[in-house]
C-alpha cells in the first residue's frame, strides 16, 4: 500500500483479507493530537502482520503536513486523503474498504483513548468476539458534564430497544471483524453515529460483543460534536436502526401507550359524561390509531423475519 494517497476503493470487500491487524484513524483538523497518537500506536508490538493507516478527512490545519513529516519517520503509516470533510462515518468506511487484515481497530486522533489498551481488545475478538468496544467507565473519564445527562438518556434508550445493556453507546476505541462492518456497511452513515450504528446492528442480530473498561483522556483541540443537534440526531438514529432489526421493540410501546388511552377515554365516555354513554370520536380515532400502529409494527416484523430467511 502507498503512504500517497490512495484510492479509497483500495483493498474493497472483494479482495483478499488476510490474517493481522489494522488500525484505523480517522483525523479532521487535529494538529494537536495526531502526532502523538500515530507515534504511540507505531509504538506497539504485535505477534502477527499489522498496518496502520490514518485517514485525513479534508483537513484545513496543518494535519496533513504532519502527517507526511511522520510518514517520512514511519514508513509503515500510510495516509489516505480525502480532498473534503466527508465525516467520521465516511473516513472509517474508507479505512474499513482499504484495509488489508481481518481484524480492524478504529480509535481516535485527538488523543483521549488509551493506545496501551488496545491489544487486550485485539484479544476479545481472536477469543471470538465479533467486536470489542472500549467502554469509558474507569476511574478517570473526562466527559464534558455538560454532556452527560444526554448520553446516559441515550444509553438508557438504546439499551431498551437493543434488549442488553450498554456500558458505552458511541466509544471510537473498538476492535471488531472486518466481515462484520463490512455485511452492515449499506446502512452504516457518514457521520459521528457510525458507531453507535454498528453497536445497534450488532447487538440486535445476536453478534457478540464485548466490553472492555478504559479511561478516557481529555481531547487536545476543540470536539467537533453539536451537542443538541447531533443528541437529537442519536436519538431518531437509534429508533431508525432498531426498526431496521425489531421494529417490535418500537411498535409495542406505542400500541401499548394508544391502549391506555383508549381505556381512559372510554372510561370517561361511559361514566364520566353525564349524558347518555355513548363512545366518543375521540375514542373511536385513538382506537383506529392503536390498531393501526400494531398491525404496522407485525408487519414490520413478518418483513424483517422474512428478509433474514
Amino acid at each position: 500500500m502507498s503512504p500517497s494517497n490512495q484510492s479509497a476503493a483500495a483493498g474493497g470487500p472483494g479482495n483478499t483479507v488476510s490474517p493481522g491487524i489494522t488500525l484505523v484513524v480517522p483525523a479532521y483538523n487535529e494538529e494537536g493530537g495526531i502526532e502523538g497518537v500515530v507515534r504511540r500506536l507505531s509504538a506497539l508490538t504485535w505477534d502477527e502482520p499489522f498496518e496502520l493507516l490514518v485517514v485525513n478527512d479534508g483537513s484545513s490545519d496543518r494535519t496533513s503536513e504532519i502527517l507526511t513529516e511522520l510518514q517520512a519517520e514511519f514508513p509503515g503509516l500510510h495516509v489516505i486523503n480525502h480532498g473534503m470533510n466527508r465525516g467520521y462515518g465516511a473516513s472509517l468506511q474508507t479505512g474499513f474498504k482499504a484495509a488489508e487484515h481481518d481484524v480492524i481497530v478504529i480509535t481516535d486522533a485527538d488523543g483521549t483513548y488509551p493506545e496501551d489498551r488496545i491489544q487486550e481488545l485485539v484479544q476479545h475478538v481472536r477469543d471470538g468476539a465479533d467486536m470489542a468496544v472500549g467502554a469509558r467507565t474507569g476511574a478517570d473519564v473526562n466527559i464534558p458534564l455538560i454532556r452527560k445527562p444526554a448520553k446516559a438518556a441515550l444509553r438508557k434508550l438504546a439499551s431498551y430497544l437493543a434488549g442488553t445493556r450498554i456500558p458505552d453507546l458511541n466509544s471510537g476505541l473498538r476492535a471488531m471483524r472486518k466481515d462484520l462492518v463490512m455485511a452492515y456497511l449499506p446502512i452504516l452513515p457518514s457521520g459521528f453515529s457510525f458507531t453507535t450504528t454498528i453497536s445497534l446492528a450488532s447487538l440486535t442480530n445476536g453478534h457478540r460483543v464485548d466490553y472492555v473498561s478504559i479511561d478516557y483522556a481529555a481531547r487536545s483541540g476543540r470536539s467537533k460534536i453539536r451537542p443538541i443537534r447531533d443528541t437529537l440526531g442519536f436519538v431518531a438514529l437509534i429508533v431508525r436502526t432498531v426498526l431496521y432489526f425489531n421494529p417490535l421493540k418500537v411498535f409495542y410501546p406505542v400500541a401499548g401507550f394508544l391502549m391506555l388511552l383508549v381505556m381512559g377515554s372510554v372510561y370517561f365516555d361511559m361514566w364520566v359524561v353525564e349524558s347518555a354513554p355513548n363512545l366518543s370520536d375521540k375514542t373511536v380515532l385513538l382506537f383506529v390509531a392503536f390498531v393501526q400502529i400494531l398491525s404496522l409494527g407485525m408487519i414490520a416484523d413478518l418483513i424483517d423475519k422474512k428478509s433474514r430467511l
